[in-house]
């Protein structure tokens, strides 16, 4: 069948096409410098590409055909989860959906991740997180889902949500899911990335962290990432291209190890300090935190501490999960998280 390609990105964004899974769908989600810290999580690619317009999204110059299509065959995405899991049955796995495309934007036209949430439901040693902007929870509230799934959302100031995340759900509607799936008793992922410096971001992050704490109590937290606003060099001209009234190019920015422009590493550490001290007012002492793609001394910073290794963090996940949850098969050991090189 002749399928349409679109030349310009956000051309295919409306027009979602069904495709059979192909080839690997199962990876991690890591970054290919050792210098910085990565969670580990295995990414399981559903979704390609979103109907959401974020000026900083990195899916601008990486699909190149525009198109936005999800993967119809849920059971060969789940024998292939299956398959990997078996190969480690007393690893906890941590599977997101999100990394090519918002998890749950699409769901009113597909259902997929009520099929992923039920298929999950049924594996002992595998938590599923669907990461989201929007606010489209309704369907999934009745779900039998036995609190094997973390539902996540990626959340802004209300001034960058109305200047840089466009089509998005507003701040308040995504406050509303949060509150009505905290209530349907999943558990729920908090990701305060990207953080962008703006005139007043103080009063708005601060403002951003009561809302979503006066919506769920702080016991049905799984996790809290905090990072900041990152790009590929090649990225600067597109976001100026395609979103011409963005100001994130104007700030001073520098280029990592990882080849990734970002803030000076004292403005990071101050934003990252100024949001951590905010969280700890509202959040349970034992809720793990974690930086998104930072070095370790940024760690020590913001912190006082850091994982000894990529692995070692995927073992904190694991533990916490397993302590406060009962999620995992059993309790975790380290050695079993710190096999690889």
């Amino acid at each position: 069948m002749y399928h349409k390609k679109f030349t310009h990105f956000k051309d295919g964004k409306q027009e979602v096409r069904r495709i059979s899974k192909k080839g690997t769908a199962l990876g991690t989600c890591a970054t290919l410098n050792r210098k910085y810290l990565c969670c580990n999580v295995h990414v399981l690619r559903s979704v390609h590409n979103c109907p959401f317009e974020c000026s900083y999204c990195f899916l601008q110059n990486y699909l190149t055909d525009g198109s936005t299509k999800i993967v119809d065959d849920t059971a060969h995405l789940m024998n292939e989860v299956k398959d990997a899991l078996r190969s480690e049955p007393s690893r906890l796995f941590r599977i997101g959906t999100w990394e090519l495309g918002d998890s749950l934007a699409l769901e009113k036209k597909t259902g997929q991740a009520q099929e992923l949430i039920q298929a999950f439901a049924r594996l002992n040693n595998a938590v599923l997180e669907l990461k989201t902007k929007s606010d489209a929870v309704d369907s999934l509230l009745s779900l039998d889902h036995k609190g094997k799934t973390v539902l996540s959302w990626s959340l802004n100031t209300e001034e960058l949500i109305a200047s840089e995340e466009h089509q998005t759900a507003s701040l308040k509607r995504r406050v509303s899911a949060i509150r009505k799936s905290a209530g349907a008793g999943y558990l729920i992922g908090l990701h305060f990335d990207p953080m962008i410096l703006y005139d007043r971001w103080k009063e708005g992050y601060k403002k951003l962290v009561a809302d979503v704490f006066e919506a769920v109590p702080p016991d049905r937290i799984a996790w809290i990432s905090i990072g900041s606003l990152r790009f590929n060099p090649e990225m600067k001209k597109k976001i100026e291209n395609n979103y011409p009234d963005s100001r994130l190019t104007s700030a001073e920015m520098v280029l990592g190890d990882d080849a990734k422009i970002r803030y000076v590493k004292p403005l990071r550490v101050s934003m990252y300090q100024y949001l951590y001290n905010e969280l700890k007012k509202y959040s349970a002492d034992n809720a793990l935190a974690y930086l998104c793609m930072e070095r370790w001394d940024v760690w020590d910073r913001v912190f006082g501490c850091h994982p000894e290794s990529v692995e070692h963090l995927d073992f904190l996940f694991a533990q916490s999960l397993y302590t406060r949850f009962g999620l995992g098969a059993e309790q975790p050991k380290k050695e079993r998280y710190m096999t690889c090189t």
